[in-house]
């Protein structure tokens, strides 16, 4: 038993032996080659082998690169896909509150510039107003009304003149304590006194049934042209002259007609408008004079237009201010 046992130590001392020995020699050699590696130039031996075999090798690695890069590309899709659907869905999260975002600063915008329009005619036409949001419309086919947010405590009563910035929308009919109904312009019910801005010839302005404005009871001895510009005349104490109403679109006069047809083009509409100013009170300048009355009774048909130029003409050559005539048509 005792001889048993020797030879059994003896035996596992070799075979550790045996494994360990290439061991020491590869590692001894491997530390041989770096060091003549290193001391070595760049055109030594061994550079010049490792060089050889990096040539013969080379096209084997790029057959493998060529070989595994699409299903590279195919786990890099796959890992995509699975690994970011979290982030996707914060992504179209960020769209969506960047969108509401430019949105809400895009109306904010909007909103301003129409209150900018609506202080730049106040300051214009040195109106007594209040400002008033649009808050509804009419419902049906036959009246063109719109509902405003402000009403009899808010001191508005029916008769008031309600403008937007660009010009007169129309006229308060009913009033409750906290909301007011506005007649537009182009309701058939509707009707201003108007007159061409440049020449001063007097009609009437009223809506139709169609929905389309209408200048009537201009003589056609009067001088009026597309393009002319129609602002109130103030006759009447309800609207300040010279407010915008709108521009004539078309003239049309028949062999044995005593007025014109003239169609005018709005100068606003309610529907692009929110806000909008109420008149509440018109100042002498703001009103026609006995002599306006007079002189539109004696002249409907207004100047010529050569005649109103020259008037200008020398106005302006006499120093006097032309600007709110011309521009405006808020004094005659």
């Amino acid at each position: 038993m005792a001889r048993s046992s020797g030879f059994s130590t003896n035996l596992n001392t070799k075979r550790q032996s045996t494994g360990m020995r290439p061991l020491i020699v590869f590692s001894l050699i491997s530390v041989l080659l770096l060091t003549f590696y290193i001391r070595e130039g760049e055109t030594g031996p061994i550079h010049a082998v490792r060089s050889g075999v990096t040539t013969i090798t080379s096209p084997v690695r790029f057959l493998g690169s060529a070989v595994a890069a699409p299903f590279n590309a195919i786990g890099n899709v796959f890992s995509n896909l699975t690994a970011s659907q979290d982030t996707l869905d914060e992504l179209k999260k960020q769209n969506e509150e960047l969108t509401s975002k430019v949105a809400e600063l895009s109306e904010a915008q909007k909103t301003a510039e129409r209150l900018e329009g609506l202080v730049g005619l106040q300051s214009t036409y040195n109106l007594k107003s209040t400002a008033a949001r649009i808050v509804g419309a009419s419902g049906d086919a036959w009246t063109s009304t719109v509902t405003i947010d402000k009403g009899s405590a808010d001191g508005l009563t029916i008769n008031m003149p309600v403008t937007s910035s660009a010009g007169v929308i129309g006229q308060i009919i009913e009033v409750s304590a906290k909301t007011s109904t506005v007649r537009l312009i182009g309701d058939e019910n509707s009707g201003v006194s108007a007159m061409v801005q440049d020449t001063r010839a007097q009609g009437m302005l009223q809506g139709q049934a169609d929905g389309t404005l209408r200048l009537e009871y201009v003589s056609v001895d009067s001088d009026v042209k597309v393009g002319d510009i129609i602002v109130t005349s103030g006759i009447g104490g309800v609207f300040p002259k010279g407010l915008p109403l709108g521009t004539v679109s078309s003239v049309e006069k028949s062999a044995n007609d005593v007025y014109y047809t003239i169609v005018v083009r709005d100068q606003t509409t309610a529907e692009n408008n929110e806000e909008v100013l109420v008149i509440t009170s018109l100042t002498d300048e703001q009103s026609a004079s006995d002599e306006d009355v007079s002189t539109a009774n004696s002249t409907p048909q207004g100047t010529s237009r050569d005649a109103a130029t020259k008037t200008k003409n020398e106005s302006s050559d006499d120093g006097s201010d032309t600007s709110e005539t011309t521009d405006s048509g808020s004094s005659e």
